[in-house]
């Protein structure tokens, strides 16, 4: 059956008026979908019985949690969802004034960074609006979303960008664009995203050099990272919407002080910010990418604060669990984690 989640308001109309109801049931149905949350149609009590009948004979909800958690020392959580037969994970990170949770948008990912656990898995496809959003209406405590989880948001931007207008229209969750952030290793799709939304833009660089990006970010040749930052300048950041760059941080590769001068004068009037992040070299590739050590990225993040670029390192959550950047790896057999727990 088909999911009523991540329908817009306009499709909640025409689906109720193909069951024989008024239009105005379709904002009902935004309301007990979006605002109340309900997981099943028998809860929508305003509607008729008749009404709700005729819709759960080619509709449901679309709600389902996860069928496996992982528990982190330091409280970082990590959620594996059944997408029909396959699986999808998403990492809820609570902080003392925040929650928030880093959601996936594809079933692997076909960009292909030499560094990432994810890229491992392949591309195995798009996750529609409502499995993005399952994700998120999985949780009632939510401060802050990033779309930083298995995949390329952008090159499932259909669906990422109808996913947001629910979250953030009036008829949905009315949340502020403010406190969703979509990450991209920068592809052509990028420009409608600037152009369509209003949430926060992180853009994966780790390599301010073309040609040095390119052997392990193969997406570099769809869309160099100086033609995204010459993108990027086009835009008004001076206000409320942000840009960042992600950068994992490799001894002797990209945390030198040539790299730091090319960033310097690559970024140079772009009102931005850097997070550097701490590679998880025990785990993928180390040997071929080994991590930069705590002293080298206080240098590198002080050098580029000093000339300019706002720079911090990012906290590294829940490496314990294969949840931190960039090792998200769905199998469920290499969900056996001792602190794993089943929740069905």
């Amino acid at each position: 059956m088909e999911a009523l989640l991540g329908k817009t308001l306009e499709e909640l109309q025409q689906i109720a008026l193909s069951v024989g109801l008024p239009k105005f049931t379709g904002k009902q149905l935004a309301q007990w979908i979006y605002v109340q949350r309900v997981q099943t149609i028998d809860e929508m009590t305003n509607i008729s019985l008749k009404g709700r009948e005729a819709l759960k004979a080619a509709y449901t909800v679309g709600r389902h949690a996860p069928v496996r958690e992982a528990v982190s020392a330091d409280g970082t959580r990590k959620y594996l969802f059944a997408v029909g037969d396959q699986f999808v994970e998403s990492v809820y990170i609570p902080e003392e004034d925040r929650a928030t949770l880093c959601v996936s948008t594809q079933l692997g990912c076909k960009m292909g960074c030499k560094f990432c656990m994810t890229g491992t898995l392949g591309f195995h496809g798009h996750l529609p609006a409502s499995e993005i959003l399952n994700q998120i209406f999985y949780f009632d405590d939510l401060t802050n979303i990033v779309y930083m989880g298995e995949g390329e948001p952008m090159d499932n931007l259909d669906n990422v960008l109808r996913s947001l207008e629910i979250m953030t229209a009036e008829y949905g969750c009315a949340w502020s664009p403010k406190r969703i952030t979509v990450s991209t290793v920068g592809i052509p799709a990028m420009k409608r995203f600037l152009d369509e939304s209003e949430c926060h833009l992180a853009v994966s660089m780790h390599n301010p050099f073309a040609a040095e990006r390119s052997q392990i970010m193969p997406a570099e040749k769809m869309l160099s990272i100086t033609e995204v930052v010459s993108l990027l300048k086009q835009y008004d950041w001076s206000h409320q919407r942000r840009v960042s760059f992600e950068y994992i941080c490799w001894h002797g590769q990209n945390d030198s002080i040539r790299h730091a001068k090319e960033l310097i004068r690559l970024l140079k009037g772009l009102n931005c910010r850097m997070n550097l992040i701490r590679f998880h070299e025990g785990v993928n590739n180390g040997e071929r990418f080994p991590a930069s050590d705590e002293k080298q990225m206080a240098w590198f993040r002080d050098y580029l604060t000093d000339n300019g670029i706002t720079t911090t390192i990012r906290r590294s959550r829940g490496e314990d669990i294969l949840a931190a950047c960039g090792m998200l790896v769905n199998a469920l057999s290499q969900r056996a984690d001792t602190q794993s727990q089943s929740l069905v």
